[in-house]
């Protein structure tokens, strides 16, 4: 009976371990505190799948931040900057590399493959001494071990390693990083020989960039890297673990072909190509490790149809060599279903967290084994019914309506120069208008309000009442610093998903549902389990309010489906566009009713539209298609004079420029200050763009205040390369997490640079 999991969710099921990072940082706990709390989860997790009767239980999968930045500890690879004296990698010197310190800025995080996780990124380059520098993986798996339990011990794999990586600050970009492979495999060679005198049986390598486009030289490196490695792992049955996506077949090719791996695991939940790989030739006497319960969503499993699967590669691989598996580390999923108290008993019965996942795992392999727990499938069997049949799942008219959009391309009727000038007309904004991205500070008094309304403490009169005075206060800051295009500052918003989701149907919460995001920050996904429609208006009544308060341009401000899709669970029963021109269409009758309520300026924010895009470059075109047009459905029925902003995180998009231009919003703002050269750089090298478009001009996600003359600074260069009659002057994101201490002279000083720039540019005409 073999079953086995990738990697498991490090946080605790009511994120212990988020609390005990956060009360060491601000050094209100001990290292021996917060180890002692990291070490309880730990055993936990261990004995709950030994429990559950998981054959390979993994070890080292425990991070207190990033398992990619303890590869780095494990190999020494801290950059200068943190001054590390060398020895065994204490909290200080991995915490400054994760977060940075008084003195020097921490290493760059970014997005871990598809993921909504992030990672950091390790800086190399020719002159790292590397060094055995973490002894973590051996530590846990002889902390394992002495709790009874055998593991094994996982390491991300040394060619995705340096393949993850980006050359240091000051080596030429160009550095080829996989020429370093000679100087870090004598320390996997160290790492895997302590493991072997450990005891260990097993090892698992993570390799998932060979899911990903390599080249051939690539490809080679793997065959270099382990054919080096042989000798070390001879004596130890060794995994090498692939996730994300079905592996390429010239990639499939060298991976089964590496010298000393006994065991390849796959991803079949997402990579459902590689099962004709597989059918197609799969290496004998070797292990499989099949992944079929999804380790990136809630949905319980389709437990009869996994079944079927694993016994037709049962055939091909042979009984004793196949391993019932999860398709990635549950990293990427809530934790456990038994936190969720609030959650109807239908819905709940749909679903699946981490906890629950391992039982579906050991479920498989003892069915496969011959040792079916037949209550067990045949509620599975229920539920699964249920849900395919449930009426609120099923909505016919909002069916009807999306499939309807087909015939269309959705695109506003006169194009986006007329249309400026005619919002021009109506808005009378100077040149280089100021405005700001959307969310003021949540100050702990506004927090309070909402907490207690929700519990029902104070009345809704009152809970208005509170409300409304918070709106006044940012409109009358707003025009004391002559800013012309305002926001109400969302004070009524908990969070820009959570708080559309929870007014559509089709949506359900939870109330222990975190997941991972970075470091300490957790994120809880609302669950999109039905078809989706928008019963009442949902900003309406605040964004009139604030109108009302003022006589200059008050934003609308809405979230755009593909953000809302891209971090939500998803529903997996009907493709991912069809959800999303769903939503798409929930949006459209919210920015129609915000129209005819006398908004003139509406922003809808795409926070997360790259997020989306697929890991292989074939795959791109399909999907920016679909999420451009569905941002074009919500506002394809307006008026010339409405003004269409949408607002953009994450600007590592050049590649995507194109498809940005396609969106035909009538103004774009981006987060981009802190790769301003990168944005800029598109322009310059000839993008023909005409929309309104407004960079933004200082980091919010720093204390830091920007002076005028920086920020001016900015903007001139902005000029340099953009036309002035489509340059806004905004933050790169929302205040929400900053101080009013730090937003007042910030944006002081912004529109003041803003004014200088009018001034000047008003005397050389």
């Amino acid at each position: 009976m073999a079953s086995h999991i990738v990697g498991y969710p490090r946080m605790g099921p009511k994120r212990e371990l988020k609390f005990a990072l956060e009360s060491f940082w601000d050094g209100k706990s001990s290292a021996e505190d917060l180890k002692k709390v990291a070490a309880d989860l730990r055993s936990s997790i261990w004995k709950q799948m030994a429990d559950a009767g998981i054959k390979y239980i993994p070890s080292n999968t425990f991070s207190y931040y990033d398992q990619v930045l303890d590869t780095t500890a494990m190999l020494g690879a801290v950059p200068a900057r943190y001054n590390w004296a060398g020895g065994e990698i204490a909290f200080d010197t991995y915490f400054s590399m994760a977060r940075g310190n008084a003195s020097v800025p921490a290493m760059e995080m970014t997005k871990w493959f598809d993921t909504n996780y992030h990672f950091i990124v390790p800086e190399l380059g020719p002159d790292v001494n590397f060094s055995y520098a973490s002894h973590k993986a051996v530590d846990e798996y002889k902390e394992a071990k002495g709790l009874g339990v055998d593991t094994v011990p996982v390491l991300i794999g040394p060619v995705s390693y340096l393949l993850l990586s980006k050359p240091a600050k000051g080596v030429e970009k160009s550095f080829p990083l996989l020429s370093l492979l000679d100087k870090i495999l004598p320390i996997y060679k160290e790492v895997i020989a302590e493991l072997k005198a450990a005891g260990a049986s097993w090892i698992q390598f993570d390799e998932p960039t060979l899911v990903l486009d390599l080249q051939a030289h690539q490809l080679e490196a793997f065959t270099k890297a382990y054919a080096e490695l042989e000798s070390s792992l001879s004596g130890l049955n060794v995994l090498t673990e692939t996730y994300f996506a079905d592996v390429p077949a010239e990639a499939f090719k060298t991976l089964t072909a590496l010298k000393g791996v006994t065991a390849f695991g796959f991803d079949l939940v997402r990579g459902t190509q590689t099962l004709d790989l597989i059918k197609g030739g799969f290496p004998s006497g070797k292990y499989l490790f099949a992944g079929v319960v999804d380790g990136r969503n809630i949905w319980a499993n389709d437990l009869a149809a996994s079944l079927n699967l694993l016994q037709s590669l049962e055939g091909i691989v042979g009984k004793d060599k196949l391993v019932v598996s999860t398709s990635c580390s549950l990293l990427h999923t809530a934790v456990d279903l038994v936190n969720e108290t609030k959650l109807d008993d239908e819905i709940k019965s749909w679903l699946a967290f981490a906890a629950q996942k391992v039982v579906e795992v050991n479920a498989l392999a003892k069915a496969l084994a011959g040792h079916k727990d037949e209550a067990f499938f045949s509620a599975n069997a229920a539920a699964q019914a249920s849900r395919k049949s449930s009426p609120r799942v099923t909505n016919e008219a909002v069916q009807k309506a999306a499939t309807a959009l087909k015939g269309s391309d959705h695109r506003r009727a006169t194009n986006v120069s007329a249309r400026l000038d005619a919002q021009q007309k109506k808005l009378n904004l100077p040149v280089l208008p100021t405005t700001t991205i959307g969310s003021f500070p949540q100050t702990v008094e506004l927090r309070r309000v909402r907490r207690e309304y929700k519990a029902k403490k104070i009345s809704e009169e009152e809970y208005v009442k509170a409300i409304k005075e918070e709106i006044k206060k940012v409109v009358v800051l707003q025009e004391e610093l002559d800013i012309d295009v305002l926001v109400h500052g969302e004070p009524e918003r908990n969070d820009m998903v959570e708080y559309f989701g929870e007014q559509l149907s089709g949506f359900a919460f939870t109330a222990n549902g975190w997941v991972q995001s970075y470091g300490s920050r957790c994120v809880k996904p609302p669950i999109i389990y039905g078809d989706v429609s928008r019963p009442n208006p949902m900003t309406v009544f605040w964004s009139t309010t604030a109108q009302s308060m003022t006589k200059r341009p008050m934003k609308g401000m809405l979230t755009g489906p593909v953000t809302i899709l891209n971090w939500s669970f998803v529903r997996n029963d009907q493709p991912r566009f069809e959800t999303c021109y769903q939503i798409a269409l929930a949006i459209k009758d919210e920015v129609e009713d915000l129209e005819k309520a006398g908004i003139t300026v509406i922003q809808i924010d795409e926070a997360a539209l790259r997020e989306g895009l697929p890991l292989r470059k074939a795959e791109h075109a399909f999907y920016l298609n679909w999420a451009v047009h569905s941002f074009r459905i919500t506002n394809v029925g307006i008026q010339d004079t409405t003004q269409i902003h949408t607002h953009m995180c994450y600007s590592n998009f050049n590649d995507i420029i194109h498809s940005i231009i396609n969106m035909d919003a009538d103004v774009i703002t981006i987060e981009n200050s802190r790769s301003d050269e990168k944005l800029l750089s598109v322009f310059r090298e000839g993008v023909k763009y005409g929309a309104g478009i407004g960079p933004g001009v200082y980091d919010i996600h720093s204390p830091r205040i920007p002076s005028t003359e920086e920020i001016a600074d900015r903007v001139n260069k902005m000029l340099a390369v953009l036309d002035t009659n489509i340059l806004w002057v905004n933050p790169d994101c929302g205040l929400k997490t900053r101080k009013y201490a730090e937003v007042k002279p910030a944006l002081e000083n912004m529109v003041s640079a803003a004014k200088a720039i009018r001034t000047q540019l008003a005397s050389t005409k």
